[in-house]
């Protein structure tokens, strides 16, 4: 029988839409080329990083972290090993769990490379090079993103790896060169800070974490180089030489100037993520890309081809496996006839280091370039009982508000924690509080969340603990 959607992969926005359409009564299929379901997100990127990034700062806080409470422990011993198969134990515990939700709510799960052959139809390849066709009312593309190549640098898996090869490394090496200021490079590099390599960040931007608020930014980077890690900012990389024992790169001022050389056992290269679109078949399906080779979509998720949508990395906006969560949930409903909607202006950001940085809405630079007048109102962890109760009073709270009608506008955070502090602010803005609703509305002492409230307070000059 004829399906009523059919999914082409299984991450995050993929597996969301397919449960949703199911609950919501549609027959459903989701093809899927790996082995396991989840995507990049769960098989690769999003939770095997995490699992490394907690296990390594358990062993940072076990080696310099425990003697100030009055712990004292001998030096911690590294069994990577160990650290691996629990990574690999929290990879397989989610794949699993998604197979499960597929089971219970009747999706057929199908094996093998899609690619669509016009509206209604998907052939379907499987490993031996078999091929069957399924139809259907609806076709939602999902296949996500894949690792940004850089020219002059031959990604390997070994000496030159991506977020993929750098989740895998059987030691940690002696020094680390991270291409790419961003989060994955930052967050990658931090684990392996941590397990006891060197390591140096090369950045073609005058600044880290682009998108990021400047100020976060600026005090996060003096954050990450009193904890050890270099920066060589305004630089590119135009040539990497592999040798037996490591890599040496060519780097070059961006604004002109004289190359160097830059040598490490291994390199991680970090620039950015791209849609993967080759071998769908969109081309002669029709299916419109745009400049940088996304789908595009209208606001119901409807490309140009009536009958195929997209979602998730694939499509424009921030490559998040949330907003891919919430596109999938909403495309499912406008396809069953519902009300799907997506609010991108209250989607949060979050960087997984130690400590986090998590932000939702507008930075002080985007308000700036658009001329809209607004007010800020900081607090910084230092003055927060629970922060330093717990010794962690590094970073602080912002608060952006509109300067005439006081709605929150953005929020960001610099913070042990903050990755979970910042559905508070996601929320208000979800119903476009103001920094007066958010200062008035009691939170439990001592939290670390009461400096959001500070910061709130701090928009009208009257915070009451600094």
């Amino acid at each position: 029988m004829p399906y009523d959607l059919i999914i082409i992969g299984s991450g995050p926005a993929g597996y969301v839409c397919a449960i949703r359409a199911a609950q919501l009564g549609l027959k459903t299929a989701i093809v899927e080329k790996w082995p396991t379901y989840g995507g990049t997100c769960l098989n690769i990127g999003c939770i095997p990083s995490k699992a490394l990034l907690h296990a390594s700062e358990l062993f940072e806080q076990a080696g310099h972290g425990l003697a100030p409470f009055g712990v004292e422990v001998s030096a911690p011993k590294l069994n990577l090993k160990a650290m691996m198969a629990h990574k690999d134990a929290t990879v397989k515990a989610n794949v699993d769990g998604v197979a499960f939700l597929f089971k219970k709510n009747k999706i057929d799960g199908v094996r093998g490379t899609g690619r669509i052959l016009s509206a209604g139809k998907v052939e379907v390849r499987s490993e031996d090079g078999a091929t069957k066709t399924l139809e259907a009312k609806a076709i939602v593309i999902a296949t996500g993103s894949d690792v940004a190549s850089l020219p002059g640098v031959a990604i390997d898996e070994k000496r030159i790896v991506s977020s993929t090869g750098a989740l895998k490394l059987s030691a940690p090496p002696k020094k680390l060169l991270v291409v790419g200021a961003g989060i994955i490079g930052l967050e990658l590099g931090s684990v392996w800070r941590r397990l006891g390599s060197e390591v140096e960040v090369i950045e073609y931007l005058d600044r880290i974490l682009p998108g990021i608020d400047l100020e976060v930014a600026k005090q996060f980077q003096r954050l990450m180089e009193k904890q050890g890690a270099k920066f060589h900012l305004s630089r590119k990389v135009t040539k990497a030489e592999t040798t037996k024992n490591g890599v040496t790169l060519t780097v070059e001022p961006v604004a002109g100037g004289e190359a160097t050389t830059m040598s490490g056992d291994v390199v991680l290269v970090s620039v950015g993520r791209r849609p993967l679109t080759e071998g769908l078949g969109l081309k002669e399906a029709g299916v419109t890309l745009d400049e940088r080779g996304r789908v595009e979509i209208d606001a119901h998720f409807r490309t140009n081809i009536p009958g195929i949508y997209a979602i998730g990395d694939v499509v424009r906006g921030p490559m998040l496996a949330h907003k891919g969560e919430d596109e999938g949930m909403a495309c499912a409903e406008s396809i069953a006839g519902k009300a799907g909607h997506v609010n991108y202006d209250v989607i949060p950001n979050v960087v997984y280091t130690y400590p986090e940085i998590a932000s939702v809405g507008k930075t002080e630079e985007e308000l700036k370039g658009e001329g809209r007048p607004y007010k800020v109102g900081k607090f910084p962890f230092m003055a927060n009982g629970r922060a330093r109760a717990n010794r962690t009073t590094e970073g602080f709270v912002k608060v952006l508000a509109d300067e005439a009608t006081d709605e929150v506008l953005g929020v960001h955070m610099l913070g042990a924690g903050v990755s979970e502090m910042i559905a508070e602010a996601a929320v208000l803005m979800e119903f476009k509080g103001s920094s007066e609703d958010l200062a008035r509305t009691c939170h439990a002492h001592p939290t670390m969340t009461e400096a959001v409230k500070e910061a709130a307070l701090a928009v009208e000059k009257r915070a009451i603990h600094i």
